[in-house]
């Protein structure tokens, strides 16, 4: 007779618990850009401080609003916050918190770049996206249909790349044949294809996913590091970590461990450019 009672009991005492390990816990959300970033530093953190940190990615827009609605403690953005943003959760005062430095490059399948297709300016790619160039003979290379990629409207990379390209950070791509989120996602895409464009971050390009330089008038701006570091590359963005005004102590303190020389180190691990030196 004393087993439903008991049971009571112990769900409520496991419920505490879990509420317990959830306080005690720093959680992080939002852009896969910069979970590369957050995920190293936290396992380093960890290890040496003793806090459990969980990380999970879903987009800037899902950092954002996680935040505001205090179900994470700290955002990860690849973008700026949004006047809409702030203007619906205006009972919170947020921070961004720049911890290094990225570009969005255009990239084509590997048969493309080897095709030679190596560099476009801006306004070819924006009449790719438009849907105004559609076979890449049009541009110089071989007679494929070109296979566009887009990403969801809420990922900071998608807003970056449109307001470089298009003029516009929330332009509509009526060009698009595949609208795909993480970075990880658009790569896989990318490779499975022989002749493919599309948009990801820099640490992403690999063999089979090419960066391609722009072109300005007789400039060729070669997407790599230097470029992106001296300003030249024209599609260059910070990465952030967004903060609300009531952040817990813990949380802040991880925050700063982000920022030292150690935590820094991590932004270069992850293939992007460090604030601080």
């Amino acid at each position: 007779m004393f087993r439903t009672p008991i049971n009571n009991i112990l769900m409520v005492l496991l419920g505490l618990l879990s509420a317990c390990a959830a306080q005690d816990s720093i959680s992080v959300s939002g852009s896969s850009t910069v979970l590369p970033i957050i995920s190293r530093a936290a396992q380093a953190y960890s290890e040496t401080a003793g806090q459990r940190i969980i990380v999970n990615s879903g987009g800037s827009g899902v950092g954002f609003n996680q935040l505001a609605e205090g179900k994470t403690d700290i955002g990860m953005m690849s973008r700026d916050m949004t006047p809409t943003e702030k203007a619906q959760y205006a009972e919170h005062n947020f921070t961004p918190v720049a911890i290094g430095i990225d570009a969005v490059i255009p990239v084509v399948s590997s048969e493309i770049y080897e095709a030679g297709i190596t560099a476009l300016s801006l306004s070819e790619i924006a009449a790719i996206y438009k849907g105004e160039i559609n076979n890449w003979s049009e541009v110089g290379g071989p007679n494929l249909d070109i296979l566009v990629i887009d990403k969801e409207a809420s990922r900071g990379t998608r807003h970056t790349f449109m307001k470089a390209v298009m003029g516009d950070a929330t332009a509509k791509a009526p060009g698009a044949d595949l609208v795909l989120g993480a970075n990880n996602e658009e790569q896989t895409a990318m490779a499975q294809s022989d002749a493919a464009i599309g948009m990801i971050s820099l640490a992403w390009i690999n063999d089979d996913v090419k960066g391609l330089a722009i072109k300005d008038g007789a400039n060729f701006i070669e997407p790599n590091l230097k470029t992106i570091a001296e300003g030249h590359y024209p599609i260059a963005r910070d990465l952030i970590i967004v903060i609300r005004d009531d952040i817990k102590p813990e949380a802040q303190k991880f925050v700063d461990y982000i920022l030292s020389p150690k935590g820094q180190s991590f932004v270069e691990a992850a293939g992007y450019i460090k604030i601080n030196p």
